[in-house]
């Protein structure tokens, strides 16, 4: 058994604590990673909070894990200790079903997340399916490289479902820690991009992570229309928005693609749909496959997450500014 030290909560909404607990040695398909980072993300929040009434206490937030792997299993062969490997939100799959065959793990019926009945990476060490631990570009720095395991991957996954591609006109509502690297990775892939935004002070910041228009946008109520129609819109907002509009922005066969966990209740018009052969579809992180690719072109074109680093042990602080929506854009936790 291998002693760890943690950050854990007891109960929902309460503080983290110093926690310790025994970890096992991984299965024949598992390893165990040494962490170095972690990113924070709203679904951490969510699961301390217990909002979508899955968590188990005491809860060890942290599912965007960058680490080096300390302990191999006896059936891994692709990974040895002493890899630098980034790990998401899930820890594994079944690996026999039509999904996973086909790289699409995350669609899996039997997936699971690391942080739901398992120990996140506020932690020394956390153990996953060896599968789902990812060797690193050597460009990507170790704090950069936890926000893209999950934030990242879900926006990339999404734009690349909804045929994103050099020359399409790609909207992004919300600049936040979904919405800033939506953009980022949209204007590296050649996309003119334009963000969506309620708060006319980010107007200016859109410009800085590389859109090339910004439209304040509140439900029905927006400043302009954009200046041609839209081949993508991806919504990372977490409140609850009003689609009708967006609807009609988007182009012929264009898509609404829906990521934000926020979105809640899904209300869009038939009609425009219909006349324009639009769709609506949703999506979730993505497999093995799509996160390597994702990783690779954040490597190859330069997209990264923007950050704020905290140590470890001011966990609590970081939870409150995320809380507060004040983290610009990312928050990492380092040791």
């Amino acid at each position: 058994m291998r002693p760890v030290h943690a950050h854990a909560a007891q109960a929902p909404k309460s503080p983290l604590a110093p926690f310790n607990f025994d970890m096992a040695a991984p299965s024949p398909a598992g390893v165990v990673v040494r962490v170095l980072s972690c990113g924070l993300c709203h679904s951490d929040l969510h699961m301390l909070d217990n909002d979508w009434a899955c968590t188990t206490y005491p809860f060890v937030p942290g599912h965007e894990v960058v680490g080096v792997v300390e302990e191999v299993g006896a059936a891994v062969t692709h990974l040895r200790k002493g890899d630098r490997v980034g790990v998401g939100w899930q820890r594994s799959s079944c690996g026999c079903c039509d999904d996973c065959v086909r790289g699409e793990e995350s669609l899996c019926d039997a997936n699971r997340a690391l942080i739901i009945g398992h120990h996140g990476g506020f932690a020394d060490f956390v153990e996953v399916d060896a599968r789902f631990a990812f060797k690193l570009p050597e460009g990507i720095d170790t704090n950069d490289a936890g926000p893209l395991l999950c934030g990242g991957i879900t926006v990339y996954s999404a734009l690349r479902h909804a045929g994103i591609g050099p020359g399409k006109r790609v909207g992004v509502i919300g600049l936040g820690g979904l919405g800033h690297l939506a953009v980022r990775f949209a204007s590296a892939l050649g996309c003119h991009t334009t963000v969506f935004t309620t708060s006319p002070d980010k107007v200016a910041e859109a410009g800085e992570h590389g859109a090339h228009d910004a439209i304040v946008a509140r439900d029905t109520e927006w400043e302009r229309e954009p200046s041609a129609k839209l081949d993508i819109i991806l919504n990372t907002a977490s409140a609850p928005v009003k689609f009708d509009r967006y609807v009609n922005a988007l182009a012929s066969d264009g898509t609404l693609s829906l990521v934000g966990v926020g979105a809640g209740k899904v209300v869009v018009p038939f009609s425009p749909l219909m006349a324009k052969r639009r769709r609506v579809m949703a999506s979730p992180i993505g497999g093995t496959v799509m996160i390597r690719e994702m990783l690779r072109v954040a490597d190859t074109l330069g997209v990264r997450p923007q950050t704020e680093l905290f140590p470890m042990s001011e966990a609590n602080a970081a939870f409150d500014k995320l809380r507060a929506n004040k983290v610009r854009y990312r928050a990492v936790l380092t040791r």
